[in-house]
Parts: C-alpha cells; structure tokens; sequence
C-alpha cells in the first residue's frame, strides 16, 4: 500500500486509509445505487407504456440489460488491477456515467413529451422511430459501461483503506461489505422515494436530470479525499495475463486424463484447497500460477449460485407488474408509484444489515466461536433458502391475487385495479432482502477474499459476471417457458394480461430451482477448506 506521493504506507501509520477513507466509497456507492436504481426499477413501465413493448419482451430486454451491464465488471477489474489501478478506473466510469445520463435525460425527455402532450390532446403519439429506441438503449448501454466501474473498483477500493496493514484492520474488512450493502441500501430506498415518484408525477427528463446531478455529486465526493486515500501499487499486466493463459490451458487439458500429462512442475497435493474429481485436481496441478488455482477453487461456487440471480432478478421486473395491477391508494388522493414499491427491500436489507452485524454476528459468535459467527459459505447457503422460501411466498400472494381477479369479473380486463391491496407483497420483498443480506453479502465476501490480494477487483468480477450470466439464463428462461405455456392457444403463464397468467406457478418453479441449488450447493461446500489466513 502507498500513499497519494508513493511512499510505502507503514502497519501503524493511521494517517491514511482508515474508516473516514473508506466511508467516502461507501457514500459512492450509495450515490451509484440511488441512480442505477431510479433507471432500472422503473424501466419496464417506461417499456411497456412509453416504448409499447409487450411484458415479456420488456422483461427480456431488461434482464438482457442487466445481464451485459453485470457481465461488463470483468473488463473494468481486469483495467483496474492490469493497467489503470482501481481509482483511476472510478473516475473514467463515473465520467462514462455522468455522459450516459445527459444523453439518457435528452432522450426520454424527446419520448415522454410526445406522449404527454398526445395524452392531453386525446390523439395517439406515433411509435418512437427506429433511431429512437436505439439511442435510449445505447444511452442505457452507456451508463451499464459506467457502473460496471463501480460494481467492482468502489468497494475493492473502499475495502482497501481497512485492509490488512494489522490484524484489527482485518477483521473490520468483513464488517466492510455490511456497510456498503447498507449505504447501496439507503440510496435506493431514497431511489424508491424520491425519483419514482418524480418519474411518475413530473417527468422521466426531470428524473434522469436528477441522476445525472446526483453522479456529479459522487465524482466530488471520491476526489475529496485523494489525499488520504491508501492506493495498491500497480500491477503488471502480465500477472493477469497469465492468469488468463493459465485458465485456457486449463480448459483446453481438462479432457486429459491424468496418464497422458507430463506435469513439469507438480503441486503438492495439500495444496489444493478444493477436494473434488480427479479433473479438478489435475487441473489445478497443470497451472504454474497461484493466482490461477486460486481462481478455479472458487468457480465451483460461481457455477452452483448462477440460479440465485435468476430468482433475485423477478423482484426487478414481474414484483413490478404485479403491483401495477393492485390497489396502490393512501387516502382518496394519493397513488403509490409502482416501482416505489420496492421502498420495502431496501428498508428490510438496512434493517437486516444492521442487525446481522450487532445482533446476529455476536450470538452465533457464543455458540460457534468463529470470528463472523458462520462461516461464509454457511452465510450464503442460508441466503439460497431464504430466496426461495420468498419465491413460495410470492407464487402464493399471486395465486391469491389471480382468485380475487376472477371472483370480480377482471379476468379479460388488463387495466382494471384488482381489490386486493398492495401491501400483500410485502412479505415477498422482506424475504428477498433478507436473503440478499445473507447471500449477496456472503458472495462478495467470499470472492473477495479468496483470491489473492492483487486480484481482488477481479475476484469482485466473479460476483457480478455470475449476476450477469444469472439474468441471462432469465432471458433464456423466460423464453421457453413463453413457448411452452402457450402452445396450443394457451395465454401462458406470463401474458401481457397478469390476470390471464400463471405468474404463481412460474414463481414456483423458480422455488424449486432454488432448491436445486441449494442442495447442490451443500453437497460442495462441505469439502470447501478456505483459503490459509483467511478469516471466513
């Protein structure tokens, strides 16, 4: 670690780094939530109604958004820890940021006037031309680009200012990712509160103006403290390309049996840290470089958790579509936004946040005696169940909603606001915040730290890709289960008319794909030994 001059920091030194640092990265990263979060939860009414895409294609094009955007972190880690380094990698993406919102706010503004302005006059507005609808999704690429710098180099960055100098610093590394969870938390309940309602109510130009301002605000508040700021020294490139070379003659000599390999440099076999098949271990014995064993003894995780953001995404998109269709009043005057609805995550991951760290980290602590109460893996299988547990629940609230539907008579209407009230999905969105605070965390926790520390923004990468791939077999998904409810003439269980759908039995499903993986999950973790020294 050195400082903003270049000089090696020292073990005792508390001049530099520290919690002020690393608050500054927690509060970016609560800026960045506020505003990925006023473009994204919203997204598929602007889709649906704006644009006039049907449900299901709108949900596609927002996974497959989402899915790119989650894919991209790979290539700003490798920038951050190959070339730039991680706070150099910030600025340039807030910056892509900041320049994806202006033309975002320029954009929609254009779209959302049309339709206005067609709406008053009773008239309808034309379709928004080819060009159109590819500038609002290129704008949208743009600002995916500029996030993925974030997903990564923030918190890498932020969790490098209480790193490992001294063993106290240490053990604050985990209680780290709490807080950045916590404070990406706050600013999208702020998100829920604030730029919902103004995308609603005053403008979606005016909302995406806000954000741009919002990201200018984050830009200041990293540079303030590039004085006291601990930074890594820079990487050579090559200790990540080799890494790379050493993953590629992996795959390629992973048909190879064992007989047919002349291993010029043998590992010991206790150092392999993952006990699995003769491949695995052959594997990890043809690479030369730490870095690339380290990386593979955790792909096995990556793999297994890749349903966890196929069931996480739904919150994102058919929660969304199901509170358009319920009764959203406060008093006679007053309509809850649609997407304001997920308000109720972020309020369960802060209070969850909060209380795993002072209250459920000390009374596992008395019965378990490990330093974070459960280990990581423990953490994350925990998080596996909890989602599913909230996908039965929400097949439930949606069977319940499908039968109110249909005793009055809305079964055809699509517009129609079916008597049940909103609130009935509370208990979904409380469940899938409880189970991000104990499987999202537990992710980034556990990439983080098992790889080597050179590498850490790209162990963050892992995280995101596997969010990324995630959403993309959401999309793939989607797809099949579109073509196979609705043969034979079927409505299928997701139609554009919710109440015509099956969205429960789709929610179930995904309840049983989480169990599948939790199971398998289990099955793994149990010959999992961590990485030596760590923590976890």
């Amino acid at each position: 670690m050195v400082n903003y001059k270049g000089d090696n920091i020292k073990n005792n030194n508390s001049e530099f780094g520290g919690w002020k640092s690393a608050s500054r990265p927690i509060v970016t990263g609560g800026i960045e939530s506020f505003i990925i979060f006023g473009v994204s939860a919203n997204l598929i009414n602007f889709l649906t109604v704006q644009l006039g895409q049907s449900t299901a294609t709108a949900a596609q094009n927002i996974n497959a958004w989402s899915g790119i955007i989650l894919m991209l972190p790979v290539l700003t880690a490798y920038v951050g820890d190959s070339y730039l380094g991680r706070f150099r990698t910030i600025l340039f993406s807030t910056i892509i940021y900041i320049l994806g919102l202006g033309l975002l706010t320029f954009c929609t503004s254009q779209l959302v006037t049309c339709s206005d302005i067609a709406a008053q006059d009773n008239l309808s507005c034309p379709s928004p031309s080819t060009f159109e609808v590819i500038f609002f999704f290129s704008s949208l690429y743009l600002i995916g680009f500029g996030s993925a710098g974030y997903k990564t180099c923030v918190p890498a960055f932020g969790a490098d200012q209480i790193g490992e100098l001294n063993s106290q610093e240490s053990k604050s590394n985990g209680s780290f990712f709490n807080w950045w969870v916590l404070g990406q938390s706050v600013g999208s309940c702020s998100s829920h509160l604030i730029l919902h309602y103004v995308q609603d109510n005053l403008g979606w130009g005016l909302a995406f103006g806000i954000s741009c301002i919002s990201m200018v605000i984050a830009l200041i508040v990293i540079l303030s403290g590039i004085r006291s700021y601990r930074y890594t020294l820079k990487k050579d490139a090559d200790k990540v390309n080799r890494i790379t070379d050493g993953l590629v003659n992996t795959v390629k000599n992973w048909r190879t049996t064992s007989s047919s390999l002349t291993i010029t440099n043998q590992v010991d076999p206790t150092t392999s840290k993952l006990q699995g098949s003769r491949k695995a271990v052959t594997a990890f014995t043809i690479s030369k470089d730490e870095g690339v064993k380290a990386v593979l003894r955790v792909v096995p995780v990556w793999i297994i958790c890749l349903a966890y953001p196929m069931v996480q995404s739904q919150a994102m998109t058919f929660f969304i579509k199901q509170a358009s269709t319920m009764d959203r009043s406060i008093g006679p005057d007053f309509q809850i936004p649609t997407a304001s609805i997920q308000i109720f995550l972020s309020i369960s991951i802060i209070l969850f946040a909060s209380m795993y760290g002072r209250t459920f980290v000390p009374t596992a602590q008395a019965f378990t005696g490990k330093t974070y109460g459960i280990t990581t893996l423990q953490r994350i299988g925990g998080g596996i169940f909890i989602s599913a547990m909230s996908m039965v629940v929400a097949g439930i609230v949606e069977n319940r909603r499908l039968r109110i539907a249909q005793e009055f008579g809305l079964v055809d209407d699509p517009k129609a606001t079916v008597p049940m009230v909103v609130w009935w999905l509370i208990p979904q969105y409380v469940l899938s915040g409880l189970g991000l605070v104990f499987a999202a965390i537990g992710l980034q926790e556990f990439f983080y730290d098992q790889v080597p520390n050179g590498l850490r923004s790209v162990g963050l990468s892992l995280y995101w890709t596997m969010l990324g791939i995630g959403n993309f077999l959401s999309v793939v998904l989607i797809s099949v289960i579109q073509k196979v409810t609705t043969a034979g003439g079927q409505h299928g269980w997701i139609a554009n008319n919710l109440n015509q759908a099956h969205l429960d039995y789709f929610y179930w499903f995904l309840a049983g794909l989480s169990v599948i993986e939790l199971v398998a999950f289990l099955c793994f973790s149990k010959s999992y030994v961590y990485k030596q020294g760590s923590p976890m």
